[in-house]
């Protein structure tokens, strides 16, 4: 009976630290507050469209130039996840009407982008393909949980009082404006593999920040759409349900696809650490294709004996990779490396080497000009000290200040002593003396001078 009561009380304190602690309802926005705003995103009509349009350029400028700066500032001016969610809140609340408006905005939006892109790619001087431009070119699995969970913490965002920078950092994640770039480039440029899987990574990412508003929506318990008439009610669900299944199939698909592939090459890169890892030998290139279940590597340094590459092969299906075939290249002589990649490679690392050094180097010279300058008093005096000197002290007609280092013989104590090598057309008497004294102490912010005065 105890133990009841105790394990009774264990699991009334769990449950109350969660309610306590996780509760959505203890911030949460009226709800209709929350409809009205995505309902007021959906459209794009206007200035809606404008601002697209201006962030299509600025975020295909930022890819042309390659700085991820630019591109973070046109997802954060972009209104594309507005039809997006609303797409999300109609299966969720049963809305058929914003559900077909929602569509529409958004292939009016996807296809105003893509034009604007391809029309950018078509006139800018500019077509060599940068990084930023190829990483929107191939969606993996990673993708997929950032649109999944991207897209919950927008819903609940939008839902709460305390929105904060949410909505935003949700917009840089799951980078819905660059996909569209990339796939207007594709088509400029008239590759069509480009466009292609720029646009299977916009569509991934859309399909799955709309389930994660329609898991959010039901969670919190968002009101249904009611119909007076029930048979209008049933075609409705109807309708969503085939629209759902018909957007959720391919994208259900794709993403089997792209598990798939990112397990295959986890095993592939899993195998080639482990089992191609000779002493005195590097792996220069690494090739792996799931489409055509390959494996390319090449190899520089030691040559590696046929048998062990033979052995190495044997143990594909350890790694799940059965069925693979095993490409192994040696040197460069056989035709089997690409030269000028392999040039290209080796000129980058020179670079990048060279440009370390070079920062070092500045840095180091930088240091000894500071300390040479500190030593040396040229940062002492200038020509300004010079036009002082001569209308407080008439007298004086050279000035030399250097730093020096001083050492007490009795004591062996070492200090830095700045001397002070006055020439004057005259005598000077011991007031004069203690007053240039101190104006140069104020003025060279030294606590010791010695004055040195020559006539």
């Amino acid at each position: 009976m105890e133990l009841n009561t105790d394990r009774n009380s264990k699991k009334y304190m769990l449950k109350r630290f969660f309610d306590e602690y996780l509760d959505l309802k203890r911030s949460k926005e009226k709800e209709q507050v929350t409809v009205d705003s995505i309902r007021n995103g959906v459209e794009f009509k206007g200035t809606n469209l404008w601002v697209l349009i201006f962030a299509t350029f600025i975020a295909s400028l930022g890819l042309n130039v390659n700085s991820t700066a630019v591109i973070i500032g046109a997802m954060l001016i972009s209104p594309l996840m507005g039809p997006i969610m609303g797409i999300g809140l109609a299966i969720g609340q049963n809305d058929f009407e914003l559900m077909k408006r929602s569509l529409k905005s958004y292939l009016v939006a996807t296809l105003f982008s893509v034009t604007t892109a391809t029309l950018y790619f078509l006139c800018t001087p500019l077509d060599e393909v940068q990084s930023e431009l190829l990483a929107r070119t191939s969606p993996t699995i990673y993708d997929v949980f950032i649109a999944l969970f991207g897209g919950l913490a927008g819903i609940v965002a939008l839902a709460t009082k305390e929105k904060g920078n949410v909505i935003p950092g949700v917009a840089i994640a799951t980078a819905l404006m660059p996909p569209l770039c990339t796939a207007g480039f594709g088509l400029a440029t008239g590759n069509l593999l480009y466009f292609l899987g720029a646009f299977y990574l916009y569509f991934i990412n859309s399909v799955f920040i709309s389930l994660a508003t329609f898991l959010g929506v039901r969670f919190m318990h968002f009101k249904r759409k009611e119909f007076a008439d029930k048979d209008r009610e049933r075609l409705v669900k109807r309708y969503i349900v085939l629209i759902t299944v018909a957007t959720m199939c391919p994208a259900v698909y794709l993403t089997y696809n792209i598990v798939r592939e990112t397990f295959y090459q986890t095993s592939a890169n899993n195998f080639i650490n482990h089992e191609l890892k000779f002493p005195e030998t590097q792996v220069l290139n690494r090739e792996i294709s799931y489409k055509d279940k390959e494996i390319r590597i090449v190899l520089i340094g030691r040559e590696i004996p046929e048998s062990q590459i033979v052995a190495a092969q044997e143990k594909l299906p350890d790694y799940k990779l059965g069925g693979t075939k095993l490409e192994v290249f040696q040197g460069v002589n056989n035709g089997a490396a690409d030269i000028s990649n392999i040039k290209s490679l080796v000129m980058e690392d020179f670079y990048k080497n060279s440009q370390q050094k070079l920062a070092s180097q500045s840095e180091l010279i930088d240091s000894l000009q500071s300390q040479l300058a500190h030593f040396s008093g040229s940062n002492l005096i200038n020509v300004k000290v010079g036009e002082e000197m001569k209308v407080l002290f008439p007298a004086v007609k050279t000035i030399s200040v250097s730093k020096c280092l001083q050492l007490e013989v009795d004591s062996a104590r070492i200090d830095t002593v700045t001397f002070a090598i006055l020439g004057c057309s005259k005598q000077l008497d011991t007031a004069e003396k203690d007053k240039i004294l101190q104006w140069l102490k104020a003025r060279t912010g030294a606590s010791k001078i010695q004055l040195i005065i020559e006539k």
